[in-house]
């Protein structure tokens, strides 16, 4: 029963605040649907507590029937629940997040007059994401899939009036079906191989793609999607689809352009999005499906490369952003390659561990912006800020410890540190100590990508609380701090930011791994990086924290020190600077290929088929044909009754004159 609740309660609440919102009105939608969610976020601990850390046997999985869902062409799927701990790891991020973010809007979106809606729609993306993580089979975390896609689409485009918004809500709704794509083709493809979209068939198949010396299987041909191929290249095909649909999730390189955009949307869905639901779907996804993806070292060699280069680029586009949310979302890109990374080299736990941590100070770093946004009057440009530490003295000391997390703060060797420093620093230690073929490479590109995320995050900081005031007199003159009803969320996720890391180390990716997941995240006898990242060499664990030290006294230099030497740099390296504002111009680069190209394609069938055929010849050209008949037929219909007497007596002449010949015949 406490599994139903966890995932239909936010389901009651999108329905009351969507349906009833006008009639009982705004503050009970907020109260209702807040409500709910507190009790969710709960119910989430204790399930957290009693799956992971209690008594259940390793392999167990609970598994609650809700009904059969369909049984048609040899697909037999019921909509069950299928409660492990990377289940319940999942329904502590979203649902905590979930339910502080819709106590934060509370204060944040108490001038808006569509809050019934706007509560309804959080409600209901939270539903959609428990649906995906709670999937007992591949249809039933694709309803899940879509559902997160729709409600992201709202809430993005939630401001709809604003032109940006709308268009963000499109970016993202589209490049996320070229990613779903691929997830559906994935689907297929696993059900041409095992007969089954349920994931206990799956997995329980999947050994036999392994013989017992280690060696993909190639004694069997597989016609998959008209190919003819051998079980390990049709199994890394599967494996490569289904990433596919992880890549436009989560925001991976050539799928990431939609993760920027989606900040039109009001900040506390920038937090829900970036923290705990959407972006952390394609994580997940890998995750859960690892029986299939360890069986297939060239997918994993991919998704390492993919999440690296991922990592590397969001951080050099977050050096020069200069709205406030968008370096945070860049940030957010990043270490979502940081946690592909550690999948991609077989440390499933470690990637979890990250989303884990990252989901409390990304929230806290968000909701954290968004007070600044709060107390400056809507302006989002770090430009016209500075100087605001001393007026919102809690919203500053919050952020800053945001920053330490993201940054990965910590003393190597101890267990002194934020979250981030013991999920991140797991991460590079094991690309390090992956004999994955790119993880080399991979291990490079995390070390620079930490450089410059300590250097982007202090930047942030410098730039908005240091310095002297760069706003308007009269907007200085109104910087408050936030009402107590968005702190108090700021308040829970610092604990987190500081306390996740240090407490459940040991459990994600330490000495207590096993009995933690009791085999929710598989991992073949052959992979032994869950000990030999203990062995990395000394030079190696510390090279996180000194990539941090440097990128803090850097952009202490440039923004405290010696604040003319950024525009100096600009100017000096404009070609650079301009390459990394624009994101490396990947926006362009679409625009050219495809945008422009579909609007001529439109363009050219719009007037060559629609205006030249179907308006001439088609269901257009004959109701024109019509209309101009009934025009002529409309213009006997005069009023005038001698016109009627004559019209009568010509009727009467033809008639005649048929009869007597009629009758000569």
């Amino acid at each position: 029963m406490i599994y139903k609740a966890i995932v239909f309660l936010p389901l009651i609440g999108f329905l009351i605040a969507g349906l009833f919102g006008r009639s009982i009105g705004a503050k009970a939608s907020e109260y209702v649907t807040t409500g709910l969610m507190i009790v969710v976020a709960i119910l989430s601990w204790v399930v957290f507590f009693d799956v992971a850390l209690l008594s259940h046997e390793a392999g167990e999985v609970i598994k609650v029937t809700v009904l059969r869902w369909i049984q048609s062409g040899g697909i037999d799927v019921e909509w069950a629940f299928r409660i492990d701990t990377l289940t319940a790891v999942m329904f502590v991020v979203v649902n905590t997040v979930s339910c502080l973010v819709h106590l934060y809007s509370i204060g944040y979106m108490h001038h808006d007059p569509h809050r019934p809606r706007f509560f309804a729609y959080l409600s209901l993306f939270t539903f959609a994401m428990l649906m995906l993580v709670t999937s007992d089979n591949l249809l039933q975390m694709f309803f899940g899939w879509e559902g997160v896609g729709l409600a992201s689409y709202l809430l993005i485009g939630f401001w709809f009036k604003k032109p940006s918004a709308s268009a963000a809500a499109m970016k993202a709704f589209i490049v996320n079906r070229v990613g779903d794509f691929g997830f559906i083709l994935g689907i297929s493809g696993l059900f041409v191989l095992f007969g089954s979209v349920n994931f206990e068939t799956i997995f329980a198949a999947a050994g036999t793609y392994l013989p017992a010396d280690g060696a993909a299987s190639t004694d069997v041909v597989i016609n998959l999607f008209g190919m003819q191929l051998d079980k390990a290249h049709a199994l890394t095909g599967v494996c490569l689809l289904l990433f596919m649909g992880s890549m436009g999730k989560s925001a991976q390189f050539l799928l990431h352009t939609w993760l920027p955009d989606a900040m039109e949307g009001p900040t506390p869905v920038s937090a829900l999005i970036h923290a705990a639901t959407m972006v952390t779907a394609g994580v997940f996804l890998v995750a859960r499906m690892s029986p299939i993806f360890e069986l297939s070292p060239d997918a994993l060699t991919f998704v390492t490369l993919i999440g690296a280069i991922t990592a590397f680029f969001a951080a050099t586009v977050g050096l020069v952003q200069n709205d406030i949310k968008r370096v945070i979302a860049y940030s957010t890109c990043s270490q979502l390659g940081y946690m592909f990374v550690a999948l991609g080299v077989g440390a499933y736990g470690a990637a979890v561990f990250h989303l884990f941590t990252h989901a409390f100070f990304k929230a806290l770093l968000f909701l954290c912006a968004g007070s600044v946004i709060h107390a400056v009057d809507g302006e989002q440009d770090m430009r016209f800020m500075g100087g605001l530490r001393k007026h919102i003295p809690i919203t500053f000391w919050t952020m800053t410890v945001g920053t330490l997390a993201l940054t990965g703060v910590g003393i190597p060797g101890t267990m002194i540190g934020f979250a981030g420093f013991f999920s991140k620093d797991v991460i590079i230690e094991s690309a390090y100590a992956s004999h994955n073929a790119v993880a080399g490479f991979a291990f490079v590109l995390l070390v620079v990508a930490a450089l410059f995320t300590s250097f982007y995050s202090w930047r942030l900081a410098f730039l908005t609380f240091f310095g002297k005031p760069r706003a308007s007199a009269d907007v200085m003159h109104h910087v408050h701090e936030s009402p107590m009803v968005m702190l108090i969320p700021l308040f829970v996720l610092t604990v987190g930011a500081v306390l996740a890391g240090v407490v459940f180390e040991g459990y994600f990716f330490g000495h207590e791994y096993a009995e933690f997941w009791k085999g929710a995240l598989f991992t073949l006898p052959s992979n032994e990086i869950l000990e030999e990242f203990h062995h990395v060499p000394l030079w190696v664990k510390w090279s996180p924290f000194f990539a941090m030290a440097l990128g803090f006294v850097t952009a202490w230099y440039m923004y405290i020190k010696s604040p003319e030497t950024p525009k100096r740099l600009a100017a000096t390296h404009r070609g650079l600077y301009q390459f990394l504002l624009n994101k490396w111009y990947f926006d362009e680069l679409y625009d050219f290929l495809f945008v422009r190209s579909a609007k001529a394609l439109g363009r050219f069938l719009w007037k060559k088929g629609d205006v030249a055929v179907i308006d001439h010849y088609g269901p257009n050209g004959i109701a024109a044909r019509v209309a101009d008949v009934t025009n002529r037929v409309v213009r006997l219909q005069s009023g005038y009754l001698y016109h009627y007497a004559f019209a009568m007596l010509i009727g009467i002449a033809a008639l005649v004159t048929w009869m007597m010949l009629g009758s000569a015949f």
